[in-house]
């Protein structure tokens, strides 16, 4: 039994797409915590070595080898920030959140270059406005997504990405030119549908497709280096976002769970670059949200900036 279930989970890592697109929504919610398969491992491991399971033992090599591949990589630690990396924060700060000043304040004392957020609602839009406007003086704000910087911001626009079946008003994307000290970076926030989970798993048609467009949109910027940032609704390892992982680097290091932020299980609150690497990503302190923020380092690569 122990071999068994040290094959299965073995196959579950080594598949996990494949999983996903033959079991439909119960595979997504097997990517959304692929990592949680590593104390699976280490169980077996214990059990194993309690009845001396010479099998078992040899066995679980082949599953802790892939988590290894996998995942190991985001256990090391943060690196030293370099000369030329920029500091991010993103954070889906909730509609409901009653303290938009104190959630400010926590990620202004990240000292990033540049802050992303969701859910900005019009009553508590002013708040965030005055608490950062000294050390972030340029801004765009477009429907209920912003973005605070250090440095000048041009060409902000709203990005439609808006699924079909949303009837509603519904402005959750935009796009800005970053003029930053190494060049123009286009800077991408969104926060995708969200995902309902059902007795049959994941429901994320609405976000599937948003990314999708999200996608199409990356894949025809003209400025080669580009940061998102963003609620995605989904970790690296979900099939959904493959639209967006398949064209942009991931963090290399740093689990940094994001949601609930009571119990974080998975992240879901995302940094992704093009033509630069995000060397490191972080979870900051608690706010008045129902995520946690991230932080994390980009190094954008040396090659020109231009279109």
């Amino acid at each position: 039994m122990l071999a068994a279930s040290a094959v299965v989970t073995a196959v579950l890592l080594a598949f996990h797409r494949t999983v996903h697109r033959v079991a439909g929504g119960p595979g997504g919610l097997l990517e959304s915590f692929l990592p949680w398969l590593g104390l699976v491992v280490v169980a077996l491991l214990g059990l194993a070595l309690l009845r001396r399971s010479a099998v078992a033992l040899v066995t679980l090599l082949v599953p802790a080898a892939l988590w290894t591949h996998l995942h190991a990589g985001l256990l090391l630690p943060r690196p030293e920030p370099g000369a030329r990396d920029l500091v991010v924060v993103q954070h889906n700060v909730s509609d409901e959140n009653g303290d938009p000043v104190g959630t400010a304040r926590v990620l202004a004392d990240a000292d990033p270059d540049l802050i992303a957020l969701e859910e900005l609602v019009p009553s508590a839009l002013p708040f965030y406005e005055r608490a950062l406007a000294a050390r972030y003086p340029y801004r765009t704000v477009q429907g209920s997504v912003g973005l605070w910087s250090k440095h000048p911001l041009t060409e902000a626009e709203t990005l439609d990405v808006k699924p079909r079946g949303i009837t509603k008003d519904w402005s959750r994307a935009l796009r800005a030119v970053a003029r930053t000290p190494y060049g123009e970076i286009a800077v991408y926030v969104a926060h995708l549908p969200s995902v309902r989970v059902r007795a049959s798993g994941l429901a994320s048609s609405w976000r599937d497709e948003s990314a999708g467009l999200l996608g199409r949109a990356v894949e025809a910027e003209g400025l080669r280096k580009v940061i998102l940032l963003g609620d995605l609704n989904g970790t690296v390892h979900d099939e959904g976002l493959a639209p967006l992982t398949s064209r942009m680097e991931t963090p290399e290091r740093g689990f940094a769970f994001s949601f609930p932020a009571s119990f974080p299980l998975a992240r879901i609150d995302q940094v992704m670059a093009r033509s630069a690497s995000v060397s490191h990503i972080r979870t900051l302190p608690a706010t008045g949200s129902d995520h946690l923020p991230v932080a994390a380092l980009v190094r954008p690569d040396g090659g020109p900036a231009g279109r």
